[in-house]
């Protein structure tokens, strides 16, 4: 059975209150925190980017499960922040690995679900018998208009999931997805920043994908919520994946320790991996864990995984799980943030 054989995460240290922002903007502060749920988010430094924080979640994963790189012949990055419109991310990333030559390399872009589309297409090449393992990566650097209500969420991490049949830690029972051409979010080739489309993004665009991708999954694999140990959904804000596991059944308690949205943010493509690893990083064997993905445009992923023995062995092995990065920051000063934006865009 395929599974994940090991994880990485890579948090920024630097994080800024979305009260700061509104502030710089003249918005009234309280309301912002109360309506979005998110009280800091992390925010990539000036020389980071969807590569770099590539790199280090991988790296941490490579390290996490004692995998020779070289036994990696399939890599994936999704991102809606690849620093080049032209270039792969994933040569760049798999060189400094030590990846070796014969490896497939692609790119993905899919809003934030990309990174979990890597998954389920690398595992197909790992179940071909192509490859022994396979690395899916989700990294951004989110993007957001200055001012704009995005500003406030858009954040920065990186999750990478090496893959393969030998000793998972986690094995992947099932996954499944729902799409539909639903264009509440997008950016064009030529333009600096994304546009959204309000309200239209709730329950046209993530309720009606979250919920058909999960309810599909549950009826393919027979089970119910309350089959679940935990439970993780895409977290654009605090509120949607809150209101998306009322809908379908899971309780506060399943979906609480990969709830990490209010202490980072909305690292897009990083998102939903940076919960699951939190839950990861905490989970028993013989656990079950349920994730959706959501990405804009639209679609989700959603999958089914159970917990193996390994996992213990992987945890003491992990000295940079979820919860040790979230609180190892140091607050960061708006003037600075919109300084790199006008330098990095030109503006």
């Amino acid at each position: 059975m395929i599974g994940i054989i090991s994880y990485g995460v890579y948090i920024p240290k630097f994080r800024i209150k979305p009260t700061q922002i509104a502030e710089a903007w003249g918005k009234e502060a309280p309301e912002v925190e109360k309506s979005l749920g998110v009280f800091e988010k992390a925010v990539a430094s000036y020389d980071e980017d969807a590569i770099t924080l590539s790199i280090e979640a991988a790296s941490r994963a490579i390290l996490n499960g004692s995998i020779n790189p070289t036994s990696i012949g399939g890599i994936t990055i999704g991102s809606e922040s690849h620093p080049y419109a032209v270039k792969p991310s994933s040569t760049t990333v798999a060189g400094i690995l030590g990846l070796s030559s014969d490896y497939l390399a692609a790119d993905l872009e899919f809003a934030c679900k990309a990174g979990t589309a890597g998954i389920q297409l690398l595992s197909g090449l790992i179940a071909q018998g192509k490859s022994k393992y396979c690395l899916a990566i989700g990294s951004d650097v989110a993007q957001a208009k200055p001012s704009d209500v995005l500003e406030y969420t858009a954040a920065s991490a990186a999750a990478a999931f090496i893959l393969g049949e030998d000793q998972p830690v986690a094995n992947i029972l099932d996954f499944t997805s729902y799409s539909s051409d639903t264009p509440d979010f997008w950016r064009k080739d030529t333009e600096k920043f994304p546009s959204h489309a309000g309200r239209f993004t709730g329950d046209p665009a993530y309720f009606a994908h979250v919920i058909g991708a999960s309810q599909k999954m549950l009826d393919q694999i027979k089970m119910k919520p309350q089959d679940f140990d935990f439970a993780i959904f895409h977290m654009p804000n605090a509120k949607f994946p809150k209101e998306a596991a009322k809908r379908l059944g899971f309780s506060e308690t399943q979906i609480k320790d990969g709830f990490v949205v209010s202490q980072i943010g909305n690292p897009y493509s990083a998102s939903s991996l940076v919960g699951l690893s939190a839950v990861l990083d905490i989970a028993k064997p013989k656990d079950k864990i349920f994730v959706c993905s959501y990405g804009s445009g639209a679609g989700s992923d959603a999958f089914v995984l159970e917990i193996t023995p390994n996992i213990i062995k992987h945890q003491r092995m992990n000295k940079d799980t979820v919860q040790k990065q979230i609180k190892n920051k140091s607050y960061i000063d708006y003037s600075l943030i919109a300084k790199n934006v006008l330098t990095k865009y030109r503006i």
